[in-house]
């Protein structure tokens, strides 16, 4: 992966180079494409941080480009739509994109979500110090305010790089996830609040709180506000427990506490010893 590499897809020459500019003002390599295909196999070539990605693209739209990228990629994917329908930025998420910014952008706005993007930390800054020493497993047992329910029970190391719960490994590591031992591909954003839950155990998040986490909140751009950011944490939710395979009515990992948020589903069977 090249350090600080984006590339962008946009078939508007003067957006893409105003957008190449900025970026290489930014400390940015760019690599830009004026079709969805050629940015496909662009950012095959070039494994880019980021991807600025626009919907409406003269041979395949943006929502295909996005589902074919996380075939084989986690870039994060920042989406340019000129639609202001809120259920086309939705079908964008629900594609695979991290983000989304609506036409007409000012270039800072574009740059502003590439940066909160980037800013979410691979290992979050209140764990403790890491290590790439051999470190014992611990297990973390948290209850939440529903008693019955029962706790969840996280096995993680101490150094915080390694969480499992309910057959679920989850590694900052290597930023990769398995279920019962088979790798599920994540974007971005899904690992990011996969990870919150397991950090924090029965602890319930609010949607607005998940927004935050995912760099948003408080921008309001073109009419979205609170409740888009809301429903942006929403579609990643419902594609986080798609990809896991997980049953909103039967929770094995992620809990909806209706009116409210979310928070990881109670342990279903005695821990299993983090593996070094």
């Amino acid at each position: 992966m090249e350090a600080r590499a984006v590339v962008i897809i946009e078939d508007d020459v003067d957006i893409r180079e105003v957008l190449a500019t900025v970026f290489g003002q930014g400390g940015f390599r760019v690599h830009t494409f004026a079709s969805g295909a050629e940015g496909v196999k662009g950012v095959r070539e070039y494994c880019p941080l980021v991807v600025i990605l626009d919907v409406g693209l003269p041979d395949i739209d943006g929502y295909e480009v996005a589902r074919q990228l996380r075939l084989f990629s986690n870039t994060y994917v920042l989406m340019l739509t000129a639609r202001s329908q809120e259920t086309d930025v939705l079908l964008g998420l629900e594609a695979g994109a991290d983000d989304y910014v609506s036409k007409p952008f000012r270039p800072r706005e574009v740059r502003y979500r590439v940066e909160a993007l980037l800013r979410r930390p691979r290992i979050r800054s209140d764990t403790v110090s890491l290590t790439d020493s051999p470190l014992e497993p611990e297990t973390v047992a948290t209850r939440g305010t529903a008693e019955a329910a029962g706790p969840a029970t996280v096995t993680a190391h101490r150094s915080m790089q390694l969480y499992q719960h309910n057959g679920l490994r989850l590694n900052l590591r290597t930023r990769t996830a398995e279920v019962d031992g088979a790798e599920v591909r994540l974007t971005g954003s899904e690992f990011e609040l996969l990870h919150t839950l397991l950090r924090t155990g029965r602890t319930v998040h609010a949607k607005e709180d998940l927004a935050l986490v995912l760099g948003r909140g408080n921008v309001g751009q073109n009419g979205f506000g609170r409740e888009s950011d809301e429903q942006v944490v929403q579609v990643h939710i419902a594609n986080l427990r798609k990809k896991l395979g997980d049953s909103p009515a039967d929770p094995r990992w992620v809990e909806t506490v209706h009116g409210f948020g979310y928070r990881l589903a109670a342990s279903r069977d005695s821990p299993v010893a983090a593996e070094a």
